[in-house]
């Protein structure tokens, strides 16, 4: 009898332990990905519909910290002014040039597609991965990380699972795989180039493809800047419907 107390004590501690090097990794992974004081990049975005043919647009974005961006369409004529805006407490903002008039994101609509793009404004969203999720279990697969998570009750989302593989060397995301209720996976995101600017690792190439439609995005930074003192006056309101 002493002897199962001892085994299950263990395995508990074992368990508690393992539990606790994923939120760890999570951390770790955070802080990789929102370490820079603000971001200014400039973006190609190419959308291609199930049949391949694509069309390209060209966005800005600025972010601050790890809740506050706005993000903003620059060409074509079409879509150009067309943005949104994500800041702290679960506030998101949306604006239409052809509407005249910014809208807030309920939290029950972030499942939807920005902009016919496959990014839903959940993905969108300026807030730490920990924020939304929780870090239920961790495996080594050569130098990867592979991290599992599941959204926190307080989190509204359409995903019930996320499954990332990082690099145990610079801890910052190469695949993020989603999973519906059903658990079945219904999109992925490839980071496909990785890259330390400055003091920083980013991800400068990547792709979101949704594997029940057959579409699929890909966003190019073709140039980005840290730490220019952006301030808090760039991620407001105003700022997101000035023409």
């Amino acid at each position: 009898m002493k002897a199962l107390v001892v085994l299950f004590l263990v395995n508990l501690t074992a368990l508690f332990a393992f539990g606790q090097n994923a939120t760890e990794v999570l951390k770790k992974m955070d802080e990789t990905i929102y370490a820079p004081k603000d971001q200014t990049i400039s973006i190609k975005m190419t959308i291609y519909d199930k049949n391949g043919k694509s069309s390209v647009r060209e966005a800005n974005t600025l972010q601050k910290g790890y809740d506050k961006r706005i993000f903003r369409f620059t060409s074509p004529a079409s879509q150009a002014g067309i943005g949104i805006l994500s800041l702290p407490n679960d506030v998101m903002y949306l604006y239409m040039p052809a509407y005249e008039k910014e809208r807030r994101i309920a939290s029950s609509a972030k499942n939807q597609n920005f902009a016919g793009s496959d990014f839903s404004y959940d993905d969108m969203e300026s807030k730490s991965y920990a924020e939304k999720y929780d870090a239920i279990s961790l495996k080594n697969e050569g130098n990867d990380y592979i991290l599992e998570l599941k959204p926190k009750p307080t989190h509204q989302t359409d995903y019930t699972k996320l499954i990332i593989t990082l690099g145990k060397d610079n801890y910052y995301p190469k695949k993020v795989q989603y999973f519906d209720k059903s658990n079945k996976q219904i999109k992925e995101l490839n980071n496909q180039k990785i890259e330390k600017k400055g003091n920083y690792w980013v991800a400068t190439l990547f792709e979101m493809k949704d594997l029940r439609k057959g579409t699929r995005t890909v966003m190019e930074f073709t140039s980005v800047k840290y730490d220019s003192g952006l301030s808090d006056d760039e991620f407001t309101v105003r700022k997101l419907v000035q023409k």
